[in-house]
C-alpha cells in the first residue's frame, strides 16, 4: 500500500488522492443548527475531512457549515455515502452534491452491502467517470465482500469504513484489505463514548498525560488508518484532534490490541441492519 504523507496527517490513497487520517463524522446528528456548528467549529479548528452520509439526512447543513466556514473547498476531503436501498449510486451522488453545494465528492462510498456486494459498483464507477467523485469506496464489508468487489471492479475501491477500535480489532478484515490495497478506515473508534472508561484505556491515558478519547484514536492513526470520531461539542471535538503529537510504546499498542472482543474476526460487523 502506498506509504502515509509526509507530515504523518494523511494518507495516499491508491488512486493518488490523499486523505486525511482525522476527520469528523456526523453520524446521528441532526439536520439543522447542531450540525451546522459542529462542522463549521470543526473546520474553524483546523480539520480537513467531513464524513456525512446520504441516510444521515445532514448533508444540507454540512454544505453550509463548509461555506460558512471560509475555509477552501478544495482543502476539505468531503465524504458521503451511497444509500443502497435506492437504484443508482450515479444518480444519487448527484443529489448529495445539490445538498452539499459542491460540484464533486472527495471520497464516495456504498454504506452496506445490501442486495450483495457488486451491483452497485459500476454505478459508483460511472460517479467517478463523470467526475462527481475522485475516490470512491465501501463500507461495512466483509472479507468475502472485499475479495468479491475487488474482483468485479475496473476501479476497485480505495477504502473500506468499517466499525473498529482496540475492542473491534478486526484484524483478519485489516490484513485482507491490505492485500488488496484496500485502506480500512475507522467508525466508533470510542464506542459511542462506552470505552472511555475502560480501566486499560484510562491507565494509559494516565501515563500518557492524555484523555482515553485521545489514546483510542492514536491507537488508530499509529496505525495510519483514517478514523472518523463523532462529536458535537466543541471542546471534545478540539480535543480529539490533539493525537498528533504524541506517540504510544508498542506494548501501549500491545496493551490495547489484547482489548479486542472479536478475536480478530473477518467480519465487518457482529449483526448485520439490513
Amino acid at each position: 500500500m502506498t506509504g502515509s504523507a509526509a507530515d504523518g496527517r494523511s494518507h495516499r490513497l491508491p488512486d493518488g488522492n490523499e486523505i486525511p487520517l482525522l476527520g469528523l463524522g456526523v453520524w446521528q446528528v441532526p439536520n439543522g443548527p447542531e450540525c451546522v456548528n459542529a462542522v463549521r467549529w470543526a473546520l474553524e479548528l483546523g480539520y480537513r475531512h467531513i464524513d456525512t452520509a446520504q441516510a444521515y439526512g445532514n448533508e444540507e447543513s454540512v454544505g453550509r457549515a463548509l461555506r460558512e466556514s471560509g475555509v477552501p473547498r478544495d482543502d476539505v476531503f468531503i465524504t458521503t455515502k451511497f444509500f443502497p436501498r435506492q437504484e443508482d449510486p450515479a444518480a444519487e451522488a448527484e443529489g448529495s452534491l445539490r445538498r452539499l453545494g459542491v460540484d464533486h465528492v472527495d471520497l464516495y462510498i456504498i454504506h452496506w452491502p445490501q442486495g450483495g456486494p457488486t451491483w452497485a459498483w459500476p454505478g459508483m464507477e460511472r460517479a467517478r467517470e463523470r467526475g462527481h467523485a475522485r475516490s470512491i469506496g465501501i463500507s461495512n464489508f466483509d472479507v468475502d465482500e472485499v475479495d468479491a468487489v475487488t474482483a468485479a471492479a475496473d476501479s476497485p475501491p480505495v477504502v473500506n469504513q468499517v466499525h473498529f477500535n482496540p475492542f473491534a480489532y478486526r484484524w483478519a478484515l485489516l490484513d485482507a484489505c491490505r492485500e488488496h490495497d484496500v485502506l480500512l478506515e475507522a467508525y466508533s473508534p470510542l464506542g459511542t463514548g462506552r470505552h472511555l472508561s475502560d480501566s486499560t484505556v484510562t491507565q494509559i491515558a494516565e501515563r500518557a498525560g492524555r484523555t482515553p478519547a485521545q489514546v483510542l484514536l492514536r491507537w488508530c492513526v499509529q496505525r495510519g488508518l483514517p478514523v472518523i470520531p463523532k462529536s458535537t461539542h466543541r471542546e471534545r471535538i478540539e480535543e480529539n484532534m490533539r493525537v498528533f503529537d504524541f506517540t504510544l510504546s508498542d506494548e501501549e499498542m500491545a496493551e490495547l490490541d489484547a482489548l479486542d472482543e472479536t478475536n480478530g474476526t473477518a467480519r465487518a460487523l457482529e449483526r448485520k441492519w439490513w
